[in-house]
């Protein structure tokens, strides 16, 4: 358990009358209610869904086959290649006067990936990213500053409907702007902020460079996902604003931001929402279901939406199941990388995650950075362009701190990597999901 440190007033127990039944249910309970809404899912999907009976169909098996929750590994798992192929509204499960809202994904790596909601699917979502805000911390009545961006991206629209349904005040920032997070910071007194957590970094950056103390604000919780983060951040933001840090999960894919989410009393791990979502983590390889406790790949199918239920959606995520704590539902650790952004350097696995915890612990250097990858020959480069603080910005201090991490990547990673330490502000910030690779090798 990451021990507590913020000083910030916070009540973190939450009393029992807050929480709803479900949130400290018996596992058999869960798994009663879990069976059940994943009959009516397969059910739902064969029947309304081309895609999933053609599926279902062709991999031998039958909503009626499932009769307990092992039997959903008899069933084949859903991709992102697969929401390509059915762009843009192939796998929509309800007649298309009844999707609500639309979101898509920013479609960098190809087409957009889209997902329709129902009336009642943005109501569980409302629901469900209230009750993440109130694991976090959250209470009505608190002010809350969205900084995720609005639009098709589903995390501002997602957090700003949650703040609303328990209770608070949503302050509809957005993103980008920093100057202007900062002063509204400053000048509405939010009590919580959710945001990437690399640009919050940013937005810390706006605070030291306007020489103002990013511990006197009101800021009692941050609210931070879409993106990987390690602990060794954790502990820098919240050394840095004297206030809580929580990680919060999600992917359109499968709802948006609220799929699970840490408790502020305990961080030690994000609980699932499993009344909603079925998660399980899988040899990435092979596709083999892995026993709670192992590291593999996040997969989820989703347990009550209407418009578009996915069934077996390989999230590409790498973390691990354990049991409950806080809440009775199962907790997945921060996620570690995707097996998608795995770079393989002369042999080694690398995440940058990985690189991330090794670049924090190094005191002069902040935590911006990109991997530069390149070809030479026939062997592999990497490079990791990072940032000195402004206190360390002198050349000796910039050598030392490039020889340090150089030192601790190769003893803790087993890679060679060559550094190079930019001034305060040499990395692009980024608004939203920080691009913290950049792959130059020729392509196959």
């Amino acid at each position: 358990m990451l021990q507590v440190t913020p000083k910030k007033a916070l009540d973190l127990t939450p009393r029992k009358e807050e929480l709803e039944p479900i949130e400290i249910a018996s596992r058999d309970e869960i798994a009663h209610l879990q069976r059940e809404r994943l009959k009516r899912t397969l059910r739902h999907v064969y029947d309304n869904v081309p895609h999933y009976r053609k599926k279902f169909d062709e991999a031998g098996v039958h909503p009626d086959d499932f009769k307990d929750l092992p039997d959903l590994a008899k069933f084949p798992f859903t991709t992102k290649q697969d929401l390509r192929e059915n762009y843009p509204f192939g796998l929509f499960a309800v007649p298309r006067e009844k999707v609500v809202r639309i979101h898509a994904s920013s479609g960098t790596t190809g087409k957009p990936t889209v997902v329709g909601y129902t009336k009642a699917d943005i109501e569980v979502w409302s629901d469900l990213m209230a009750r993440s805000i109130r694991a976090s911390g959250g209470r009505p009545g608190m002010r809350v500053h969205i900084a995720y961006g609005y639009g098709l991206f589903t995390g501002g629209l997602g957090a700003h409907y949650g703040a609303e349904r328990l209770g608070c005040t949503a302050i509809p920032v957005s993103g980008g702007m920093t100057e202007r997070q900062v002063q509204l910071i400053q000048d509405f007194e939010p009590d919580i902020i959710m945001v990437t957590p690399s640009y919050m970094l940013a937005i810390l950056d706006e605070f030291r460079a306007k020489g103002l103390d990013p511990r006197a604000t009101s800021l009692k919780v941050g609210i931070f996902g879409a993106e990987p983060w390690t602990n060794a951040m954790r502990a820098e933001i919240e050394d840095a604003f004297d206030m809580h840090a929580v990680d919060i999960y999600g992917l359109s894919e499968v709802m948006g931001p609220g799929v699970a989410n840490e408790c502020v009393e305990t961080k030690d791990g994000l609980h699932i929402w499993e009344d909603h979502f079925y998660p399980e983590i899988i040899d990435p390889k092979t596709g083999a279901v892995l026993p709670d406790g192992e590291k593999g790949e996040l997969v989820f199918t989703s347990l009550t939406k209407e418009a578009m239920p996915v069934v077996r959606y390989r999230t590409r995520d790498l973390t691990r199941l354990l049991p409950g704590t806080a809440r009775s539902m199962r907790r997945m650790e921060k996620i570690t990388g995707r097996s998608d952004d795995m770079l393989i350097i002369r042999g080694v696995n690398v995440f940058p995650t990985q690189v991330e915890e090794q670049i924090l612990r190094c005191p002069g250097l902040a935590a911006h950075y990109q991997i530069e990858v390149t070809r030479e020959g026939r062997l592999d480069e990497m490079k990791v362009i990072v940032e000195a603080r402004e206190d360390y910005a002198d050349a000796a201090s910039r050598a030392a701190q490039a020889e340090l991490l150089a030192r601790h990547i190769k003893d803790l990673i087993g890679v060679t990597a060559a550094i190079n330490v930019v001034d305060p502000g040499g990395i692009e910030r980024s608004v939203g999901k920080a691009k913290r690779v950049v792959d130059r090798r020729p392509k196959a």
